[in-house]
């Protein structure tokens, strides 16, 4: 750690109780909130998010792949367990990612950095539905989740007043991925000269690339925290509690197009071509959806802004099925990838405003995202269950609508919490 960016534990001090833009967050020095450091931080930080959420987002291609070739034979809902498990991983993966960055710092990337790409290369050698489920969804699932959470914890390292705002263009980095990742598999899948094989490799070397800028960028700032890997006492905070168990609501709905809207539009008579970018435009959206709202609540307040992209998210999920034209579909992608995208943008930043300590940032978040994996896990193949029984997308929009704005109010009690002015700041 440079000279320059050490922090002074002498400045150690909490903040006031009544403190609405801050939360209950105590600053151990002040943060730098830019500069090159902290900038090189966001782009290592950047990369990890395109390939680790990013890649998960072009689950879908995968989803129609498997379904008309290795899995032909199998449901909608069990291929989606493969995403699902992979989402799951991701989340959960942050209960051993998050503490270990707290204790060890960016060193402890290095390794998740590695089995990220070997997951992708071992699933170009795939075949048979347990090897997907091992390669793509477990191993890829939890060495993204030892990735994910040291790398939005970091950024939190550098950044409090602007943290939504540095969160929000770190989280773009899946948007993108979800741009690019999807349209690249499509037109090479579509290539026969390549195959699956050769398509998913040149993914992984993409992947690699982006993993050796992470490597090299992520660096901590504050000390090393020494205390237990699990604090129950975190428990016995409402606003923590409540916020996270809001956001897990939220995204026990909130993938459910990322996995399913092209098999709907095609089900209303969109063709295959069109269909196949329904999801790089949904992502291309929700790069808008990430950085904006982070850059309206450092201003307005975190909560205040993810409690209205919630609600909005939950509303067009419930409109969803009244979508049935070609031009109607891709207003609901457009619509959808903006607010969605501000859930996944303010999840982090909203995680460690109810922190105490910022050096804890990293076992508060893997906490709450072992919480959220359980949602993660089951959203998806609850829907498909669902579509498979009634044949028909309207009970998967309304199970995923509800259980969003569920998570949407839960989030306006924690912030009620927080401070019991509705139109405050927080």
């Amino acid at each position: 750690m440079s000279a320059t960016n050490a922090p002074n534990l002498a400045t150690v001090a909490p903040m006031a109780n009544n403190s609405s833009e801050l939360g209950t967050e105590k600053t151990i020095s002040e943060f730098p909130e830019g500069g090159s450091r902290a900038w090189l931080v966001v782009l290592g930080a950047w990369c990890v998010s395109f390939s680790t959420f990013g890649y998960m987002n072009a689950y879908g291609v995968y989803q129609d792949y498997y379904s008309s070739s290795f899995m032909s034979n199998k449901s909608s809902s069990s291929i989606s367990w493969i995403g699902s498990v992979q989402v799951f991983f991701l989340f959960f993966g942050s209960i051993v990612g998050g503490p270990l960055f707290d204790r060890h710092g960016a060193k402890i990337v290095h390794l998740p950095a590695i089995a990220v790409v070997l997951s992708v290369m071992m699933t170009s050698l795939c075949k048979k539905y347990y090897q997907f489920m091992l390669a793509q969804g477990i191993l890829g699932g939890m060495a993204s989740g030892m990735l994910f959470a040291p790398a939005m914890t970091c950024v939190s390292h550098y950044f409090l007043k602007k943290r939504a705002v540095a969160l929000g263009v770190t989280v773009s980095g899946s948007s993108m991925g979800g741009v690019l990742f999807p349209i690249a598999l499509t037109r090479m899948l579509k290539n026969s000269s390549l195959g699956f094989g050769w398509s998913v490799r040149i993914i992984g070397f993409i992947i690699f690339f982006m993993m050796i800028i992470s490597v090299i960028a992520i660096k901590e700032r504050l000390p090393a925290y020494q205390g237990t890997i699990f604090l129950s006492s975190a428990f016995s905070h409402g606003p923590y509690v409540l916020v996270t168990l809001g956001i897990a609501f939220m995204m026990w709905g909130l993938f459910t197009p990322f996995f399913y809207l092209p098999g709907y539009a095609k089900a209303h008579g969109m063709e295959d071509k069109l269909s196949s970018y329904l999801l790089s435009i949904l992502n291309a959206a929700s790069v808008f959806g990430r950085v904006i709202p982070g850059m309206i609540a450092d201003n307005v307040g975190r909560y205040n802004v993810l409690i209205t992209t919630g609600s909005c998210t939950g509303i067009l999920l419930l409109c969803w099925i009244a979508m049935t034209s070609n031009a109607s579909i891709f207003v609901f992608a457009v619509l959808y990838g903006f607010f969605s995208g501000g859930i996944v943008s303010l999840m982090s930043s909203c995680i460690a405003q109810v922190t105490p300590v910022s050096n804890q940032i990293g076992t508060y978040l893997g906490m709450s995202m072992a919480i959220v994996s359980i949602a993660g896990l089951t959203g998806t193949p609850i829907c498909g269950a669902l579509l498979q029984n009634f044949g028909t997308y309207a009970q998967t929009a309304i199970f995923s609508g509800v259980v969003v704005l569920f998570g949407a109010f839960l989030v306006g009690t924690a912030k009620l919490q927080l401070q019991k002015n509705l139109f405050a700041k927080v």
